[in-house]
């Protein structure tokens, strides 16, 4: 079907519905199936492509000018470095451009190709982001051939036929395999990352997808992370006797992954440790405490999302990335709502009455995105230091 295609179309998205995107190809050569997503943010998109919460993704920019800063080896989210356990592919308005950046030490063209995410550019990303906000997040294949040759029919099939992150487990794929420790801090210049020196904490970090900002914003804080497999028990992370325990963010969905996680996070609550959450480990905990959570149409990705802490009643603009959240009507005593987003009332925080254990459906850590809640690492710190 490649003479349906318009003269120079060297890359097509082809969604569950027939809808056929075409432009130009970049980054990897060959296919990718996944959910198509749009992200609000106008920075980061090296971080946005290496964060583990895009795994089976593929990620509209709606801002239009990408690739121009270039790519490093600093900005990089993933621990493990696999790059199927994060975007597999992106869409962009414009041709990526050159770098021209002090930081940059490579073309991001070239950096796609060599972690094999496919790239289509030329494509009207906010035509396809309002499709996405009126009928959901579809189903879809992102392919790139340089010579123009598409079986579209087999792309469109291949997009209906995927079952979707409903029902899928992917922390399994994104965790560490192996215990490790960290001890790098946050980043600032001149002087790049701090290192931690005399940790005030210790910490095991649960990895269902953790990005690497969260680690460093521990160790900003005074705690050295013991990072340890999703699948890890209670009672393997209880015998380190840490100081506090972190639910990390990840990809899928928290009902599939908590199958085999919540029995754990209910003895690690139940232990009285200082517990705190972030993203699908906020979703997995209130899980763990008995509420529900739900697929949502569009999700929420973006650095610039409005949610408002109860406990303050202060209002933060956040880095948000998630596609299920939970189900605020479903929350039973003693677990009460600390945070909202202000774009939509769904569920951004929850804390226990009774136990220093709370958790945030947004990012604290940003990268990218602002610091306006890094202040929640300190508040865990707080409940350690209470806790000692």
């Amino acid at each position: 079907m490649s003479q349906d295609l318009l003269p120079g179309v060297t890359g097509v998205l082809a969604l569950a519905d027939g809808t056929i995107l075409q432009g130009v190809g970049c980054g990897a050569v060959g296919d990718a199936v996944g959910e198509v997503c749009f992200n609000t943010a106008m920075t980061g998109y090296q971080e946005i492509l290496t964060d583990p919460s895009y795994m089976a993704q593929i990620v509209a920019f709606t801002f239009p000018h990408i690739g121009n800063v270039g790519t490093n080896a600093e900005d990089l989210e993933q621990i493990t470095g696999v790059a199927e356990t994060a975007a597999r592919g992106a869409l962009f308005r414009d041709v990526p451009t050159q770098q021209a950046n002090w930081r940059a030490n490579g073309d991001f063209d070239a950096w796609m190709k060599t972690r094999g995410v496919i790239g289509l550019a030329g494509v009207d990303t906010r035509a396809l982001t309002r499709k996405i906000r009126e009928t959901g997040m579809p189903h879809g294949v992102i392919a790139h051939a340089p010579d123009g040759k598409f079986d579209l029919e087999a792309l469109v099939a291949k997009a209906k036929a995927w079952a979707g992150l409903e029902g899928l487990d992917l922390a399994k794929d994104a965790s560490t395999t192996q215990t490790f420790t960290w001890d790098e801090g946050l980043w600032s210049w001149p002087e790049g990352y701090a290192k931690l020196d005399k940790p005030k904490y210790e910490v095991v970090v649960v990895d269902y997808g953790v990005k690497r900002n969260i680690l460093r914003a521990l160790a900003h804080v005074g705690a050295r992370a013991t990072v340890v497999p999703a699948s890890t028990s209670a009672e393997e992370i209880l015998a380190r006797d840490p100081d506090g325990v972190m639910l990390s963010n990840g990809p899928g969905d928290p009902a599939a992954t908590g199958q085999y996680a919540v029995p754990e996070i209910q003895k690690l609550v139940a232990s009285g440790k200082p517990l705190f959450g972030i993203c699908l480990g906020h979703q997995m905990l209130a899980l763990a405490l008995g509420a529900k959570t739900v697929k949502m149409e569009q999700g929420h990705h973006g650095a610039n999302h409005p949610v408002k802490d109860l406990t303050t009643g202060k209002v933060e603009i956040v880095s948000m990335n998630h596609g299920f959240t939970v189900d605020s009507a479903s929350l039973p005593a003693p677990v009460r709502e600390t945070h909202v987003s202000l774009f939509d009332g769904t569920n951004a925080g929850i804390a226990l009455a009774d136990k220093p254990v709370f958790s945030v459906q947004h990012h604290p850590e940003a990268s990218p995105g602002p610091t306006d809640s890094l202040y929640l690492f300190e508040r865990f710190a707080g409940l350690m230091d209470q806790a000692k």
